[in-house]
């Protein structure tokens, strides 16, 4: 008996699209969201039969080690994040997966339900390739093929294998604004009894902030946004700062304050935040947020931080005491600074960065030791940083 044509709960919406799609062979737009519709029509490509049952194959040992060796750093920007999630999630049946950009599982939840939930049981796995074009519909599966956030339920799925399936997933992204990973939240058999959707789409931002700012090393990163309230949570805008005083990248928050970046192009510093590279930098000496007038007029509160790829902290570097030291270091670790003579910047981060590292030395009338305190560095460190300098020095 075919389905009535007015479908009133969301399993009669989605039972009618599937036999508009699959036996009429007719667009069931308005039944099922654009995102599944689309993945059904990708996935006819590929899979006649919707009714075979999946394997879920993992990947090759050697694949995997190399999936996991390049998403490293990924990996441990994400290590706080999973285990947050995954203990705000304990008392439910719920999983959550973390894929590369292809879709091979780097990060599941080992769940004590394992033998009641026959699938996630073979799903759930380090290194099973859940993508698209492996395992149909699914909520991973867009994300890893469109990089757009979607949830997929029950008979949505293009096999019918998984029509006891929930699953919703959202990106993340890198410095270069490429498909990083998907994080997935799935449960079987039920269900999700909470938003879904938006949780994981908190998770996935703060993973991708703690991302955007560990591939930030050698540059400025700004945090910023409206109230001060919302620095250092999901809802903080970032950017980037290049060494020669571009925005490198913005995160979502960042553009929906201030616009996208251009596709081509730099885009100078100032054309947005209204402050020079140089300006940019005096805002690395204040611990706190400072009240901003950005160039489109928007007032802002924003912080600034310069972590060198060595560890060399400028917050410390600037306005200090300019005392002469008072101890009984060697005289090998005085290095020769000429106080009256103010070291030049080339206008870039590492030119700026060179100054206030001359800068500090003077202030302490070349003491290494008393500069590297001040720096919160290492002896060594500055050593190897002068060490450099002297010996790319044109003769």
């Amino acid at each position: 008996m075919p389905l009535s044509p007015f479908a009133n709960t969301r399993a009669e919406r989605v039972a009618l699209a599937r036999q508009q799609f699959f036996e009429e062979g007719v667009r069931p737009s308005g039944l099922v969201g654009e995102a599944v519709l689309q993945s059904w029509m990708r996935c006819t490509r590929a899979h006649a039969n919707t009714r075979r049952v999946i394997a879920f194959d993992a990947v090759t040992p050697s694949r995997l080690h190399g999936t996991l060796g390049r998403n490293r750093e990924l990996l441990e920007a994400a290590r706080h994040e999973l285990a947050s999630m995954e203990s705000s999630l304990a008392g439910t049946d719920c999983r959550v997966l973390l894929t590369d950009a292809q879709g091979v599982i780097m990060h599941v939840t080992h769940h004590p339900a394992a033998a009641q939930q026959p699938i996630l049981q073979k799903t759930a796995r380090l290194g099973v390739n859940i993508a698209e074009s492996v395992v149909g519909t699914t909520a991973p599966g867009i994300v890893a093929t469109t990089g757009q956030a979607c949830t997929v339920q029950g008979a949505e799925h293009y096999f019918e294998y998984l029509r006891e399936m929930q699953c919703a997933a959202a990106p993340i992204r890198d410095v270069h604004g490429r498909l990083a990973a998907v994080l997935d939240i799935s449960v079987e058999m039920r269900r999700f009894g909470f938003d879904a959707a938006s949780m994981v789409a908190l998770y996935a931002t703060t993973i991708e902030n703690r991302l955007l700012q560990a591939q930030s090393q050698d540059r400025l990163v700004l945090r910023f946004q409206a109230s001060p309230a919302l620095l250092g949570t999901p809802l903080e805008a970032l950017a980037g700062i290049a060494p020669d005083g571009t925005v490198a990248w913005l995160n979502t928050a960042g553009m929906r304050l201030i616009g996208r970046l251009p596709e081509s192009g730099a885009c100078d510093a100032e054309q947005l935040f209204g402050l020079d590279l140089e300006g940019l930098l005096r805002m690395t000496r204040h611990e706190a947020a400072q009240p901003v007038r950005l160039a489109s007029g928007l007032g802002v509160w924003l912080q600034a931080r310069l972590q060198a790829h060595d560890g060399v902290d400028f917050r410390h570097a600037v306005n200090v005491p300019a005392e002469a030291p008072i101890d009984s270091t060697p005289l090998d670790e005085v290095q020769p600074v000429a106080p009256t003579q103010p070291p030049a910047s080339d206008g870039t981060l590492r030119g700026h960065s060179r100054k206030l590292i001359e800068e500090t030395l003077a202030t302490h009338y070349g003491n290494i030791s008393h500069a590297a305190r001040q720096l919160r560095v290492s002896r060594g460190t500055l050593y190897r940083r002068l060490k450099s300098w002297q010996q790319n020095a044109p003769e």
